[in-house]
């Protein structure tokens, strides 16, 4: 059950895939080199082996509600203060709070270790990070000056408060309340529920970020405003006053992350919590989707992180399980069952999936950096529409296959992989939650077609198929001409479903829409076959370099021809379903379900 950090693919992905130098040279990041990110990750590559992985299955236990007081899974409070005090919480916070100012890249592959150590311990960190950044991008300059450096250091933690009993996603239907004061503050009213890290003893403050409705605030989405309600009220010299009228009613009792407290979350049962609006009232909704932005992205990342260590459990149980002798031998002897076909199967659709995910997500988050600090304009808009083309894939598509990868360590296992004592059970237990929040699959699928699809008649999408053929055409002069049909028959058939969408999102939106959560698969399936096939390029022209590590490299090789012959053609089941299914899958009549 032991964790060990993918280093040497991490860092393959970053310098040679997301091209960590070019990013490294950007304004702002100038005190970033490949040396240091090397260093960065081999210490926090420690840290979630020595620190996080131990006491994932002890956090399984869960945290504890007594009296509105929460208290964090044995273990957890102590590896919170270690992780303050060596820095990891402001590794992407901006360095005029204290932070370290390092790239999204960086920040993420760093993620992807805690996420992979402890998934339920890392939500804290992300949640933190995430309403860091809405802060720092929205609120006034005394609200930043009071919170963010101590927010950056981790001495406090943040969450955010969207989603109601009432209203689940559809926030369009919150009803918690805000009153102006006469003293420029608000008084916040009302209930939210499914608050990671909304309640614990980690830390010395907890920072809320809160959607509420003014009194005369228009209706909908166009009424919501975004309000910080500490824990503790917060004296102007930053110091901590008096508790806030804020409670937490409960904690659930979940499937998984049981580690990580989902609080249900009451303000102003008394006399109304008080609250400080950031940036203007009636934009709250906007202001919110940079933390959600950043939080999708994150759960990208988790997905593929606790695929990543269900799949090293699978890998290291499938050495060591002997069970019936090898397929084809008359010796009756028998062998580790890595050694038989199917399981060999199994693992490698684990890994080729694992490895194209990192890479796309790792492609995301060069996306993100260059949008926020590339020197042209133009180039910043193209990565910011790139990213946001990107990130319900990321989302989507990473945690779905991280039910089916989970699953799959489980069946490796066999009947031992059911038994919680084995522990691969609670990967399984753990993913299952990615693609549900922070936007279902199917709330990041409409998002695909319409926002990221329809609404610019397809050009980033087309976009990014063109630079998918350009590398099917390297690949087919680099002698890889196997995996260059594969991919550009699965660029084929994202084409046919990207014409399908625009054809009749307009006329008839129910038919895109009954085909939106294959279209997502079918987009993150190119897209990372299209990054296997970069990959696959990379490693063959390393391989003539001297001191090349041939196993490594091509160990790349073989994996991207697993993706190529085994996942890519995935690409015209969903096609056909997409373009020729919808009329039945919305034919049956509600009352005959």
């Amino acid at each position: 059950m032991n964790y060990q950090a993918p280093l040497k693919e991490l860092n393959f992905v970053l310098n040679q895939i997301a091209e960590l130098p070019s990013i490294c040279s950007l304004p702002g990041y100038e005190d970033c080199s490949v040396e240091l990110v090397e260093a960065i990750l081999e210490e926090g590559a420690k840290f979630a082996e020595q620190e996080l992985a131990p006491i994932n299955r002890q956090g399984d236990q869960g945290a504890r509600w007594h009296d509105g007081e929460v208290t964090a899974a044995p273990g957890f409070k102590e590896a919170w203060q270690r992780y303050v005090e060596s820095g990891w919480v402001g590794l992407r916070a901006p360095a005029d709070y204290g932070g370290q100012g390092l790239p999204a890249l960086v920040a993420l592959a760093a993620e992807e270790m805690w996420c992979s150590a402890n998934l339920a311990f890392s939500l804290a960190p992300m949640l933190t990070l995430g309403a860091l950044e809405a802060i720092e991008h929205h609120a006034s300059d005394v609200l930043k000056q009071l919170y963010l450096p101590r927010m950056a250091s981790g001495e406090w933690t943040g969450t955010m408060n969207l989603t109601e009993p009432q209203a689940g996603s559809d926030l369009a239907q919150v009803r918690t309340r805000a009153e102006r004061q006469a003293d420029g503050s608000y008084r916040i009213q009302g209930q939210k529920i499914f608050i990671t890290w909304g309640e614990h003893d980690m830390a010395d403050n907890i920072v809320h970020l809160v959607l509420a409705r003014l009194p005369d605030a228009p209706a909908g989405v166009k009424g919501i405003s975004l309000f910080i309600v500490p824990k503790f009220l917060v004296n102007a010299d930053g110091s901590l006053g008096a508790k806030n009228d804020v409670r937490c009613v409960s904690i659930e009792h979940k499937l998984g992350i049981h580690g990580s407290p989902t609080a249900v979350m009451s303000f102003g049962d008394q006399a109304g919590a008080i609250g400080y609006l950031v940036g203007e009232e009636n934009k709250g909704l906007a202001y919110m989707f940079t933390m959600m932005n950043h939080a999708r992205l994150g759960v990208g990342i988790e997905g593929l992180a606790v695929s990543e260590r269900a799949y090293q459990a699978a890998v290291n149980y499938a050495r060591e399980r002997v069970q019936s002798r090898a397929v084809g031998s008359a010796d009756a002897a028998g062998v580790p069952i890595i050694r038989h076909p199917d399981i060999r199967r199994m693992l490698m659709t684990m890994r080729a999936q694992i490895e194209a995910q990192r890479a796309l997500a790792c492609y995301a988050a060069a996306a993100l950096d260059r949008a926020g600090h590339h020197p042209v304009p133009e180039e910043r808009a193209k990565n910011q529409a790139l990213l946001n083309f990107l990130i319900p894939i990321v989302k989507g598509w990473n945690t779905e296959q991280a039910n089916e990868i989970t699953s799959m360590a489980i069946q490796v296992h066999g009947g031992m992989g059911y038994i919680e004592e084995t522990g691969v059970a609670q990967y399984y237990r753990d993913a299952r939650i990615t693609a549900i929040y922070e936007g279902t699959t199917g709330i990041q699928a409409l998002d695909l077609i319409g926002r990221k699809t329809a609404a610019d008649n397809g050009a980033v999408a087309q976009a990014l198929l063109e630079e998918v053929l350009m590398t099917v055409r390297e690949l087919d002069g680099a002698g890889l001409s196997d995996l260059a049909r594969n991919l550009r028959r699965a660029a084929a058939d994202a084409s046919r479903a990207i014409g399908f969408v625009l054809e009749h999102f307009n006329a008839r939106p129910t038919w895109p829409a009954a085909g939106s959560v294959p279209f997502l698969k079918l987009m993150g399936i190119v897209l990372g076959g299209w990054q296997m096939g970069r990959a696959a390029l990379i490693a063959q022209r390393l391989l003539g370099e001297h001191g090349a590590d041939v196993v490594f490299l091509e160990s790349k090789l073989t994996t991207a021809r697993f993706y190529g012959e085994h996942l890519l053609p995935q690409s015209g089941g969903l096609a056909h379903a997409i373009v020729e299914g919808a009329e039945s899958a919305l034919a049956l009549d509600e009352a005959h379900f």
